[in-house]
C-alpha cells in the first residue's frame, strides 16, 4: 500500500521547477492546468510526491524523509544545480551529508515553502 505526501505549495510553477530542476523528481502531470491552484504529481526513482496549491490540502513546514543509496554524490549534484543551504547555517544538515548517532547518513533541503527534505542513506 503505497503511501503519498501532499506537500503544501504556494506557487505550484515555482515548486514544480525545484523539485525537477535541483532535486531529481520528475513531472508526471499539473491540473486543472499549470497555475494557482493547482495540483501535481511528481515522481522520484519510482515513488510519487503529490503537490499542491488548493487551501486545505497540508501545511507548510513538513518534514519528508527520501531515502538514497549515495548521499554525498547527490548533495554534490545537487549543489551544482544551484542547492543554497546559506538560510539555514546554523543546521549541520543543510550545510552536507551529516553522520548521525542514530546511524544514518543525511543532508536536508528546503523547498521554497520550508518543507523539509531529508535525504538519507540508513
Amino acid at each position: 500500500m503505497p503511501i503519498i505526501p501532499v506537500v503544501r505549495s504556494s506557487a505550484i510553477l515555482r515548486s514544480i521547477a525545484f523539485y525537477t530542476e535541483v532535486l531529481d523528481f520528475r513531472l508526471v502531470g499539473v491540473w486543472p492546468e499549470p497555475a494557482d491552484p493547482g495540483f501535481s504529481i511528481l515522481t522520484r526513482n519510482g515513488d510519487e510526491l503529490h503537490l499542491s496549491s488548493h487551501g486545505g490540502d497540508g501545511a507548510y513546514g513538513q518534514s519528508i524523509t527520501v531515502l538514497v543509496d549515495e548521499v554525498d554524490e547527490l548533495f554534490a549534484r545537487f549543489k551544482a544545480r544551484g542547492l543554497d543551504g546559506s538560510h539555514k547555517l546554523d543546521s549541520p544538515i543543510h550545510q552536507g551529508p551529516t553522520d548521525q548517532t542514530w546511524g544514518t547518513r543525511e543532508f536536508c533541503v528546503d523547498d521554497p515553502d520550508g518543507n523539509r527534505l531529508c535525504f538519507t542513506r540508513r
